[in-house]
């Protein structure tokens, strides 16, 4: 086998068109991206990269959680592939970079060694994973979560939106399920590249994150029942308003993860109230809960602070509740050897980098438990994401990417 090549470094141009191309599909007024799981953006974005892959040679597959995987043969086509992406669904109002960098990252390397004429004696496979997101159907990760045994099939298909419409209704909806068995076969490795989502790659002035894991994840739906009453005619000792106790909540949230401070965080994202009236007590309230934190007794600890929390306020203000956890992602670990081979790329290629624990969940966190797994991290403007002002340099996308090549030929075998 031939020695690996330690300079090479991927078209960063070619990257940066592919990526601008991609932002226009589902586009916002304000700069970003607005392409939501198995929506007719979605399956736009899809059909891009599908026709991308075509046009560069690869066999692609679609299996039937709408996973894509775009495929570059090896030397020896039996041994399992090196498969490296990330997703192309978008939060509401994300940006250009969230997802759309680890797919296109992942297609580059492809195209640069196809460029120079490298064969790998492994196969290596692009993959784009469905609804990683959560933001239409909820948990996030499905795609991926079907793949790594974590979640059934049926189960991710069933998934339900605001709408009523499930995701593999709409998968089907917009050609997109596919015919494939998930899953079920070895991955040599897997490698995801990704903006930061965060500011402390670009606080140190760092061009690399080398991901050693990521923060364990709980998702709650919540609902506080009280009474529905006349605004003006029911006295405030008898009223059971159910949004006094949710505004309650919301705070007891906040104070719950600053006793857990520096590392623990929590989000209400989604708060609804009935009946919606000017004039009339609410009813009902339904908000979401996220808790997050690296370390998984800390996280047990908070959410049996959540659901207390929970328990009080209804007691006290008179309110039914339920608490329903729709997601529960413990801690990953990422694997030692592929955490070293993007350390010793960006090492070899001269970037200056930190070992990082992701704040986000990704894709990479479910394959972490099927397959040797590592991610690596290019810092993003202050550390925002999942907004339409998003921004990542051309330069640090390339240099991701660059990182990500070598990583993917130290494990691919290079002939």
């Amino acid at each position: 086998m031939a020695a690996r090549p330690t300079n090479l470094r991927v078209n960063g141009e070619r990257l940066w068109q592919s990526l601008m191309a991609m932002a226009e599909i589902g586009k916002t007024p304000k700069g970003g991206v607005n392409r939501p799981a198995a929506s007719d953006l979605d399956r736009d974005s899809r059909d891009r990269f599908v026709a991308w892959c075509r046009d560069a040679g690869l066999a692609v597959r679609i299996d039937r959680v709408g996973n894509i995987f775009a495929r570059r043969g090896g030397r020896d086509d039996t041994l399992p592939p090196i498969v490296a992406g990330s997703h192309l669904d978008t939060q509401p109002t994300g940006g250009k970079y969230d997802g759309a960098y680890g797919v296109l990252a992942a297609f580059e390397v492809v195209r640069t060694l196809d460029d120079v004429g490298i064969e790998t004696l492994s196969p290596i496979e692009v993959v784009v994973w469905t609804n990683e997101e959560g933001g239409r159907f909820s948990p996030a990760c499905t795609g991926s979560g079907v793949f790594a045994g974590v979640f059934e099939l049926d189960y991710a298909r069933g998934r339900v939106d605001r709408d009523g419409k499930t995701l593999g209704a709409e998968l089907a909806r917009i050609g997109y399920a596919g015919p494939d068995q998930v899953g079920g076969g070895p991955v040599g490795a897997y490698f995801e590249a990704h903006i930061e989502q965060g500011p402390i790659l670009e606080m140190e002035r760092k061009t690399i994150g080398v991901v050693t894991g990521a923060q364990g994840v709980r998702w709650y739906d919540v609902v506080l029942d009280g009474q529905a009453a006349h605004a003006g005619t029911t006295p405030m000792n008898r009223r059971r308003d159910a949004l006094q106790g949710g505004a309650e909540l919301v705070m007891a949230i906040d104070a719950l993860a600053h006793r857990h401070a520096p590392q623990a965080v929590s989000t209400i994202g989604v708060l609804d109230v009935a009946p919606s009236s000017r004039n009339t007590i609410p009813g009902r309230v339904s908000f979401t809960v996220d808790l997050r934190h690296p370390d998984a007794g800390v996280l047990a600890a908070m959410d049996r602070e959540f659901r207390s929390a929970v328990a009080a306020v209804a007691e006290r203000r008179k309110l039914g509740s339920s608490i329903e956890e729709v997601w529960n992602f413990p801690p990953p670990v990422f694997d030692p050897a592929c955490v070293g081979a993007v350390r010793e790329a960006a090492r070899a290629l001269d970037f200056s980098s930190r070992e990082i624990v992701s704040g986000a969940a990704h894709d990479a966190c479910y394959m972490a438990r099927i397959a040797p797994t590592a991610m690596v991290f290019v810092p993003c403007a202050d550390g925002i994401s999942h907004n339409e002002i998003e921004s990542a340099t051309p330069v640090d996308l390339a240099a991701g990417c660059d990182v990500l090549l070598g990583a993917i030929l130290a494990r691919a075998g290079v002939l």
